[in-house]
C-alpha cells in the first residue's frame, strides 16, 4: 500500500512540476494577487476578468520577478481577460483534453498568488453539456471539480493527472459553485480578445429586474414572473422599437422569459437580428419587434 501511495504522490508532484512554469502570478487589484495561465510564449496570459480591477500598474510573474503588463481585453460574461506582458520568453501551457474528463477523475487546481506555485487536489465532481452564465456567457461544457479554491487561485488552471491544462478556475461566474472554464472556451474567447479587444454581444439598451405577475396574468400565461423594464437607454434598440419604462417582458420569440439569464442568454448571440418580445403593458399582453444591437466590438 505504501508503494501505491508513494507512486501516486510522485505522479501528482510530477503533474504540478509539468504545469507549474505556465502558472503566472497576476497582480491587478489592490489586495491579494490572483493567478493566470501563460497562453503564448510572447507574454500572453489569460486570467479571470473579475481579478483585473485596474487598467494600470498591472504586473505578472512566474517567479521572483514582476513583469509589467497591459490589459488586452476582457469579457465579463465569461469572466475571461487577456494580459500582455512587456517581455516574452514565458512557458506556454500544455493543453489537456477536457473532452475526456469524467466524473471521478483526479484533478488539481494550481495557483501562484505568491512567488511559488501552490496546488490543491480533488476529483471532477460534475461534467455536463452546454450552459450559460447569468451574464450571458456561453460555454461548451460544464466542468466542476471539488478542489479547494484558496485566495488567489482564481484565473489559475485546472490540471489533469498528466499535467495537461483542462480549463481555467474562477470564483467569479456563479455564487454557489466554482466551475472551471473548459480550455476550448478559454481559447475561443482569448483569441477573440486578442483580435478585437472585446467580445461582441447583443443588447437591448434596458435595465430589467424580476417582477411577479398578477394572479390573472400568471394563470393566463402559465408563469408567475417576468422582467420589469426599470430603465430604457435613449436611442437604444429597445427605445427605437417603442419599449417603455414599466413594461414587463414575459416572452422572447415564443419562449417564456421569467429570469434574467433567460433574456441575457438569448441576446448573447442575437446581435443584428430581429426578435419578438411579448410584453405586458397596462394589464394587456402585446408584442414588440426589436432589432438587437451590437455592443462590445471595437
Amino acid at each position: 500500500m505504501s508503494e501505491v501511495l508513494t507512486d501516486l504522490s510522485d505522479a501528482l508532484a510530477a503533474a504540478v512540476a509539468a504545469a507549474g512554469p505556465s502558472v503566472a502570478r497576476v497582480d491587478a487589484r489592490n489586495r491579494y494577487p490572483a493567478s493566470g495561465i501563460v497562453y503564448a510564449a510572447e507574454g500572453i496570459v489569460v486570467t479571470a476578468s473579475h481579478v483585473v480591477r485596474r487598467d494600470e500598474g498591472i504586473t505578472i510573474g512566474v517567479g521572483e520577478d514582476d513583469i509589467p503588463a497591459e490589459l488586452v481585453g476582457r469579457d465579463p460574461a465569461t469572466d475571461i481577460a487577456v494580459l500582455r506582458a512587456a517581455s516574452g520568453g514565458l512557458t506556454p501551457a500544455r493543453w489537456g483534453d477536457a473532452d475526456q474528463l469524467k466524473v471521478g477523475h483526479v484533478t488539481l487546481a494550481l495557483g501562484r498568488p505568491g512567488k511559488t506555485v501552490r496546488a490543491t487536489m480533488g476529483i471532477a465532481s460534475a461534467v455536463g453539456g452546454e450552459w450559460r452564465s447569468p451574464a450571458g456567457g456561453r460555454f461548451e461544457r460544464y466542468l466542476l471539480a471539488d478542489v479547494a479554491m484558496h485566495p488567489g487561485f482564481s484565473g489559475g488552471p485546472l490540471v489533469g493527472a498528466d499535467g495537461g491544462v483542462l480549463g481555467m478556475n474562477t470564483s467569479g461566474l456563479l455564487r454557489a459553485a466554482t466551475p472551471s472554464i473548459p480550455i476550448a472556451d478559454v481559447k475561443r474567447i482569448a483569441d477573440a480578445l486578442l483580435a478585437h479587444g472585446t467580445v461582441s454581444r447583443g443588447y437591448l439598451g434596458i435595465t430589467p429586474q424580476p417582477a411577479r405577475l398578477s394572479a390573472d396574468l400568471a394563470e393566463n400565461l402559465g408563469r408567475e414572473t417576468g422582467l420589469l423594464v426599470t430603465s430604457v437607454e435613449p436611442e437604444g434598440p429597445a427605445a427605437k422599437s417603442g419599449l417603455l419604462l414599466g413594461d414587463v417582458i414575459v416572452g422572447l420569440d415564443g419562449s417564456p422569459v421569467t429570469h434574467l439569464d433567460h433574456l441575457f442568454g438569448a441576446l448573447a448571440d442575437a446581435a443584428g437580428r430581429s426578435i419578438t418580445l411579448a410584453i405586458v403593458r397596462g394589464g394587456q399582453v402585446s408584442e414588440v419587434e426589436v432589432e438587437v444591437g451590437e455592443r462590445g466590438r471595437r
